[in-house]
């Protein structure tokens, strides 16, 4: 009795502790939700602590165990649209140092914004705590940078990183047995090869190379050096922060606290709003995100069948059955007068992937006065690539990873781990096929060969669909395709995108096709809507992954992207199910 009464008394502190810290975020929630006093000749000082993400989780206790709410691309670059048009905003100093981006399209596209804002004729100002090549590219679009007099500036190039596992895998008796068309389908590598395979090696290497020469090609046009100086500087690398100073690479050394002295920016150090500040400054008021509306519907995360949701180590995990219910939402309101489709995942599930694609068709095909575009984050690749081939217009970063139109299927035999301490798995089936996902054996040739049928029965529809959107021969998209990954700016070469740009020129293009005036604003009508503390304090009580998301939270950024992608098909797909994916990469 004791016993039982002690626990009861545990249960009910601990659901105290729970109600209370929602509270606390409710209020916190409400308190920075306020629109803050602006004072003329101000300062914005964006804080560019952040993964960059499309959008903030709808977890609020995932965000209260991360210390704040996240900052989005969309935010960050809404606050620079504002600011350029703000009057009371006279400067914008921009610290990217603490940038995790793990890709490049979004970097690329925040330069962008940067480049927009300094039309305004108001100074970009770049302050480097550290600098290494992302954030010096981003650095780059700013009219001047200045580096800590004690730091680094890490401009060293690039580098590509692939995981293979099958040693480890075969001292432990896992057999992987995968199949995959497509030579350039090498999702399934980092467990069935022990070195790259020469397709694989052949695409990293491309992929390498134009990112190098993007990353390039953007530091010479900043700084205004020739792209063979800036590459030769780049093998000097890395420098000393006297030593960048040199080779012209920043403008001066200096402590935060002096940057006033040197620039003699307007109003002072002194009038300075920071991020979420002026993140709560309505774009309204200002006279932006009025006229003719434009639905933008958001396509970020791993897609899988179902309902959307949150995955402690992928992130964001995009629900075919939420999707497509925010797609009809869109086609069935009138006031809608074009459509925008943000695509930001490298693909997941074939079978929701094609659930997807198809409802975009029905709604591109109903609705032929809402033109529908799709604009390419970092990544928009294999199942990513599928949804967003129903558009008619494709706009995609130069560095997007995107492509990869291929297919992959298979299965982690364990039976051999299980022998090895001594265990047995037996079974009893009824049905030619009933096993063919045993994980105690791996398919025997009759399993095989229907697999390798369904996978070449929608690699060939994939391959269809992706001639007949792109109006190209089914034999020269064939040749693209085969699984291999491409960056935007290849994409666009060999006809899978339509033109270079951000989120802005895919709305841009929208409207012209909507016959909106290029000079009109419009209202961007975000799918799924924002929802409000309320509901998100309810949903957190329906939370499932406490556990998975307090590991992830002591994981670095890089290390606990690695693990999801090495554990999504163990967590995220049913054993056997066919994936649209593309593989995992990391560029550092």
């Amino acid at each position: 009795m004791a016993l039982r009464r002690g626990f009861g008394v545990v249960l009910a502190l601990l659901s105290a502790a729970i109600l209370i810290s929602l509270a606390g975020v409710a209020l916190l929630w409400i308190v920075t939700s306020r629109q803050p006093t602006v004072a003329e000749h101000s300062t914005l000082v964006l804080d560019l602590r952040t993964d960059l993400r499309e959008a903030s989780p709808d977890d609020v206790v995932q965000q209260f165990l991360a210390g704040r709410q996240p900052q989005t691309l969309s935010a960050v670059i809404e606050n620079l649209r504002k600011a350029k048009i703000d009057k009371r905003i006279g400067a914008v100093i921009i610290t990217p140092s603490g940038l995790q981006a793990p890709l490049w399209g979004k970097v690329q596209e925040l330069r962008d914004a940067i480049v927009d804002f300094r039309r305004s004729g108001k100074p970009a100002i770049a302050y480097l705590e550290y600098g290494d090549d992302r954030t010096y590219y981003l650095a780059t679009a700013c009219s001047q940078i200045f580096l800590m007099p004690t730091s680094s500036l890490d401009l060293n190039g690039l580098a590509s990183y692939d995981l293979f596992l099958r040693g480890t895998l075969d001292k432990f008796g896992v057999y992987p047995d995968f199949l995959h068309i497509g030579a350039y389908k090498t999702a399934a590598n980092t467990f069935t090869e022990k070195t790259y395979t020469p397709a694989h090696r052949e695409m990293s290497e491309s992929l390498n190379r134009d990112m190098f020469d993007q990353l390039v090609r953007g530091i010479a046009d900043g700084r205004k050096k020739n792209a063979a100086d800036v590459q030769a500087l780049i093998d000097q690398g890395p420098f000393l922060a006297s030593e960048a100073l040199r080779a012209g690479l920043v403008d001066g050394l200096a402590y935060y606290d002096q940057l006033d002295d040197r620039l003699k920016l307007p109003g002072g150090g002194d009038r300075e709003v920071n991020t979420r500040e002026y993140a709560n400054v309505a774009a309204r008021s200002l006279g932006l995100n009025k006229g003719p509306r434009i639905a933008l519907i958001y396509a970020a995360g791993v897609i899988v069948s179902g309902e959307s949701g949150y995955d402690a180590m992928s992130g964001p995990v995009l629900g075919s059955d939420t999707l497509i219910r925010h797609i009809r939402q869109v086609r069935d309101d009138g006031s809608i007068k074009a459509i925008v489709v943000r695509v930001d995942s490298p693909g997941g599930s074939a079978v929701a992937s094609d659930a997807i694609w198809r409802e975009l068709v029905i709604t591109r095909d109903q609705k032929r006065d809402r033109p529908l575009v799709v604009s390419m984050s970092d990544l928009a690749a294999s199942g990513g690539y599928y949804i967003a081939m129903a558009a008619p217009h494709i706009v995609a970063q130069p560095a997007t990873l995107t492509g990869s139109i291929g297919i992959v299927a298979g299965k982690l035999v364990t039976g051999g781990t299980w022998g090895k301490i001594g265990a047995n798995i037996e079974s009893i089936s009824s049905g030619r096929n009933a096993e063919i996902y045993s994980p105690a054996r791996p398919f025997n040739d009759s399993e095989r060969a229907e697999l390798t049928a369904s996978l070449e029965s929608f690699y060939k529809q994939f391959v269809e669909k992706a001639a007949q959107a792109r109006r190209m021969p089914f034999a020269k998209v064939d040749a693209v395709a085969q699984g291999r990954v491409w960056t935007g700016r290849q994409a666009k070469e060999i006809g899978l995108v339509d033109e270079l740009g951000g989120l802005d020129r895919a709305i841009a293009v929208a409207k012209q096709r909507a016959r909106i005036p290029a000079d009109s604003d419009v209202e961007v009508v975000v799918y799924p809507p924002r929802r409000n503390v309320y509901e998100l304090i309810a949903e957190s009580f329906q939370a499932e992954d406490r556990a998975g998301l307090a590991l992830s939270a002591l994981l670095p950024a890089q290390d606990r992207r690695e693990l999801a992608f090495l554990t999504a098909p163990l967590r995220l797909f049913r054993s056997g199910e066919p994936l649209a994916l593309m593989p995992y990469m990391s560029i550092r």
